[in-house]
């Protein structure tokens, strides 16, 4: 079985998210939604209401699991016994900080990275954007899935 992690804050979940595990889902048997959790960070959502946006958007894909983790996604992935983590590639910057997190990946266990390029009109959309829209009180809506609704 081909089993696929797609770790992020998720804060909120983007039409580039979106996109990615629409046509990751494809790719694998199963794919995990994994909602890393850093007592560090500061949220604009909380973790229940993250989860929920996930898993109304993809309430209709059976294969699509929505889990949540702390530590190192490839201790993760071990314990789901996931062989695959999916990223996804908007622009080179990701490209070079994502390399640098497969290699170290890879380094720390036998877990490959897929790459996945986001398609042509969502490569511009992220997370800290949308969250700039929101707190501004800009019209999100067409950045987001409709199960993303504040």
């Amino acid at each position: 079985m081909r089993r696929a992690l797609f770790p992020g804050s998720f804060d909120p979940l983007t039409l580039g998210h979106y996109d990615i595990i629409q046509r990751g889902v494809t790719l694998f048997d199963e794919l995990f939604i994994a909602i890393g959790i850093n007592a560090d960070k500061k949220y604009m959502f909380s973790l229940e209401q993250r989860k929920r946006f996930i898993t109304e958007a993809f309430k209709d894909e059976p294969k699509i699991k929505i889990v949540t983790y702390k530590g190192l996604t490839v201790d993760f992935c071990k314990e789901i016994k996931a062989d695959f983590i999916l990223r996804g590639l908007r622009n080179p910057g990701d490209f070079e900080f994502e390399k640098a997190i497969a290699h170290t990946n890879r380094k720390l266990s036998e877990i490959e990275t897929v790459f996945l390029l986001t398609s042509s009109g969502k490569s511009y959309i992220s997370s800290s954007i949308v969250r700039d829209v929101i707190r501004n009180h800009g019209d999100y809506k067409g950045l987001v899935p409709d199960s993303v609704r504040v």
